[in-house]
């Protein structure tokens, strides 16, 4: 029989740190300039936000990881805050 392993006091800080989406801002981000010709890992960057055509939007948390994704592809995109 497998023996679970202790959990962790990092795991647990870190499961009790975490916001509620009802809490937590949203951003509104936008495809403004084209995929084509651009580095694949800023078309990948875009797709792992939701978008592939020009024009679309999407509704994010605003969270370390967006903000990330946003400041390496933010040359395409147009963002703005929601609540």
């Amino acid at each position: 029989m497998r023996r679970k392993s202790p959990v962790s006091a990092a795991r647990a800080w870190k499961k009790s740190s975490v916001k509620e989406d009802s809490e937590m801002a949203n951003l509104r981000i936008k495809l403004v300039k084209s995929l084509n010709g651009r580095l694949e890992k800023h078309i990948l960057t875009a797709h792992s936000l939701g978008l592939r055509k020009i024009g679309q939007e999407t509704v994010q948390p605003d969270n370390t990881q967006t903000r990330g994704k946003i400041a390496k592809i933010g040359y395409l995109l147009q963002v703005t805050e929601e609540q």
